[in-house]
């Protein structure tokens, strides 16, 4: 799709239209990536952060949060949950904590990979080239970085800088391509200040980067944010400012599987906070392929609040797994089993290999 096309799909609001979408959406989510859904298991294994992102309920500022980090123990005993799951992945999600040592994350990938044989997923943050290429040696697969906005303005306003340092996140996602990461990125939907040309161009990005992993989930005020206190002021004008709705979120989803079909798509939990009822499981239906059960220890969860009123806070590893498990199979989706790697891998590495056989 060209730009002026995302753009009128972006603003559709008429069912009738809308469900073409779905229906396009689907249809390659079913040709590429096939009807299983893979479930990763999540560990947030700690809330500590060096940064102060304006929409991040964990940000550094925010001195109302009671800080913790896991344990090497109590990660790899989640690890090993998650494969008498029979999960293929396990995502080690953080902020950028300066507290987790690159060679202990090393050593604790090792572990998992030697225990249990799960890929490994890390969500970290922005990391030095040295960190990802340790922490790739050591054996982890992929690597999750949200650009957040295409928009650089926008992106500097809510990512203040650390260390007088500018973000380049889209460098970041290029180095971890390079060092044979599967390489994942999203954006947030109704950032104040966020435009339709805005989220458009995020897409558009999607699709330049080629990943094999997009997450997108709608913004959602925390109240002891910059952004959760006082947005009003930062809105776009009326009719250029995106709405953080389910339905404009569905259509992001939709339109990522369009622009990258063989990527790997969650049905977040974001979503499933909008609408509590069945958020994740229409996720799935429009594109999404995805979810990402929480296996934190109970006594950490409600912890790692980025933002308020998350989804399954309260339920148990088990609880969380048997209801996605009938959630999944009630939509007549199958289970996904193995590591559900990203077709685009493989896709990428025959073409490359086709090109190398003509020169």
């Amino acid at each position: 799709m060209d730009r002026k096309e995302l753009l009128t799909w972006l603003r559709q609001d008429n069912p009738r239209k809308l469900d073409e979408l779905w229906r396009m959406a689907d249809t390659l989510r079913r040709e590429n990536v096939g009807d299983a859904v893979h479930l990763r298991g999540l560990i947030e294994l700690s809330n500590h952060c060096s940064r102060s992102c304006w929409y991040c309920g964990i940000r550094g500022d925010n001195r109302e949060v009671e800080r913790y980090r896991m344990t090497e123990a109590e990660i790899l005993e989640c690890a090993a949950q998650a494969a008498r799951f029979g999960y293929g992945t396990v995502v080690l999600q953080a902020g950028e904590d300066p507290g987790i040592r690159p060679e202990g994350l090393a050593d604790l990938i090792r572990a998992i990979r030697s225990r249990s044989g799960l890929a490994v997923t890390l969500s970290l943050g922005e990391r030095s080239d040295e960190e990802l290429r340790l922490w790739r040696e050591a054996g982890a697969d992929r690597y999750l970085l949200r650009f957040e906005t295409s928009n650089p303005e926008l992106f500097e306003r809510i990512h203040p800088s650390a260390s007088h340092k500018r973000s380049d996140r889209v460098g970041i996602l290029k180095t971890l391509g390079s060092l044979g990461y599967e390489v994942g990125s999203g954006v947030m939907i109704g950032i104040p200040g966020q435009t339709w040309d805005d989220l458009a161009n995020d897409i558009l990005l999607f699709a330049d980067l080629d990943l094999d992993m997009i997450g997108v989930g709608p913004f959602l005020p925390h109240p002891a944010t910059p952004l959760g206190q006082d947005m009003q002021k930062l809105l776009a004008p009326p009719g250029e400012q995106v709405p953080n709705t389910e339905d404009v979120t569905y259509k992001v989803i939709a339109l990522a599987r369009i622009v990258c079909p063989r990527a790997n798509i969650p049905s977040t939990t974001a979503l499933a906070t909008l609408n509590r009822f069945n958020g994740r499981e229409i996720g799935l239906t429009r594109g999404a392929n995805i979810v990402m059960p929480n296996l934190t220890p109970m006594q950490y969860r409600a912890l790692y609040e980025i933002y308020p009123a998350k989804a399954c806070v309260q339920e148990t590893a088990e609880s969380c797994h048997h209801c996605l498990r009938r959630r999944i199979l009630g939509i007549g989706r199958t289970i996904g089993t193995g590591r559900g790697d990203s077709p685009n891998r493989r896709f990428a590495g025959a073409a490359a290999r086709k090109r190398e056989g003509v020169a």
